[in-house]
């Protein structure tokens, strides 16, 4: 892909991703990249919408999004090979490349899992699985955390994600600094801001500096905290 296909994607390595979804970089690489164990090739999930030609893992903001549903289920007990197979499912039904992270997954999804799951082999794992998803309201408590903080289309797709929900007016936009978190109103990313506030003279002097409120400053400095906690973890 070249400068100018990325525009309005995204670009995220692995580690900069499990950093803003709290998953480890080596599942997600594992997931998208596909793996061998015990001799036995494993496929990827889907296929990453960004490539640059050689054998580096990047995901664009829809894999971002896609990962974390994905994620949600496997976390209730769906093994990676059922999310596999019920995003084969779903593309047909949903008619979308990355399905798990739509609008419409939302009210389709649960068939599809339970489709799905009446196949697994292990049965004590399948009848719970069953039990979880042959009732809408459980199946919601999967999906409600995950999709309330993200904006939609008029396509059911994914616009932007609020990634520590909307009190903090962080935004991560594709549309909009190439992905990165950003203040929501100037579209200045975070990191630019927390630093400003720790190099430039305080939190008064870096939004002077950047015309932003120094509410803005102090949501960067406490988003982009809680990013180093989850490095450190």
């Amino acid at each position: 892909m070249s400068n100018d296909q990325l525009i309005g994607v995204g670009l995220y390595t692995p580690a900069e991703a499990g950093k803003l979804l709290r998953i480890a970089p080596t599942k997600i690489s594992r997931w998208l990249r596909g793996h061998n164990i015990k001799g036995k090739y494993y496929p990827p999930l889907w296929t990453p919408e960004i490539s640059l030609g050689d054998d580096r893992i990047f995901l664009g903001f829809r894999d971002l999004m896609e990962v974390r549903v994905a994620d949600a289920f496997i976390q209730v007990g769906v093994s990676a090979i059922r999310v596999r197979a019920a995003i084969e499912v779903a593309r047909d039904i949903i008619g979308r490349d990355r399905p798990l992270s739509t609008n419409r997954f939302r009210t389709d999804g649960r068939e599809i899992f339970l489709h799905i799951v009446e196949e697994d082999d292990d049965g004590e794992r399948r009848e719970l699985l069953l039990n979880l998803f042959r009732k809408q309201f459980e199946f919601n408590t999967i999906l409600d955390p995950i999709l309330k903080t993200v904006d939609f289309g008029s396509d059911g797709n994914p616009l932007a994600w609020w990634p520590a929900g909307r009190r903090l007016n962080v935004v991560i936009d594709p549309a909009r600094s190439f992905g990165q978190p950003i203040d929501a109103s100037s579209s200045v990313p975070t990191a630019v801001l927390a630093a400003a506030a720790k190099h430039d003279g305080g939190i008064r002097n870096a939004a002077l500096a950047y015309d932003v409120s120094e509410t803005a400053i102090k949501n960067a400095i406490e988003f982009e905290t809680m990013m180093e906690q989850r490095l450190a973890a």
